[in-house]
């Protein structure tokens, strides 16, 4: 028997549902719910959130190109992200999407440059790039819960598996 999110202690649960409530309003397109879930994810341990909502973005980049990413591949994906959020969250920054893109698959800044991501910034841009590949053609079908469930068995995986 697998383990849900709904299955979890307090914190990664509250850290799943403000990103059930954030990825349903710009699914809505409604970006009064948008604004009053971004600020509770906000207000969450930004790490934390940050490790969950990557897991996320990376399972369904997995589902969506399964033979890896080509820089059109990504470029359409952020570009996509900017056009369908603009509705519920006018403010979305492109290059915010590139750095939440890129530290989901492992890829971080150079500390010559970096480029800090607020922890406004990722809990309002994360959930439109999730928005975004769920509802892109060729992705499992697979819900957000499902992502969810998966991100969750995934950071379990990492945080029990012994290093050298």
């Amino acid at each position: 028997m697998s383990t849900t999110w709904r299955q979890l202690p307090a914190v990664p649960r509250a850290i799943a549902t403000a990103a059930v409530e954030t990825v349903t309003a710009v699914r809505s397109d409604d970006p009064v719910a948008f604004q009053k879930a971004t600020g509770r994810l906000a207000a969450l341990d930004r790490e934390q959130v940050g490790l969950v909502l990557g897991a996320v973005v990376r399972s369904l980049l997995e589902d969506r190109h399964p033979g890896g990413l080509s820089g059109d591949d990504i470029h359409d994906v952020i570009a996509r992200s900017v056009s369908a959020s603009a509705a519920c969250y006018p403010g979305v920054d492109a290059d915010v999407l590139l750095v939440l893109l890129a530290g989901s698959l492992g890829i971080h800044p150079d500390d010559e440059d970096p480029r800090p991501v607020s922890a406004v910034e990722m809990s309002t841009h994360a959930p439109l790039l999730i928005a975004t590949l769920l509802g892109e053609p060729g992705t499992s079908g697979r819900s957000f819960n499902a992502h969810l469930d998966a991100a969750f068995a995934e950071i379990a995986r990492s945080e029990t598996v012994e290093m050298p």
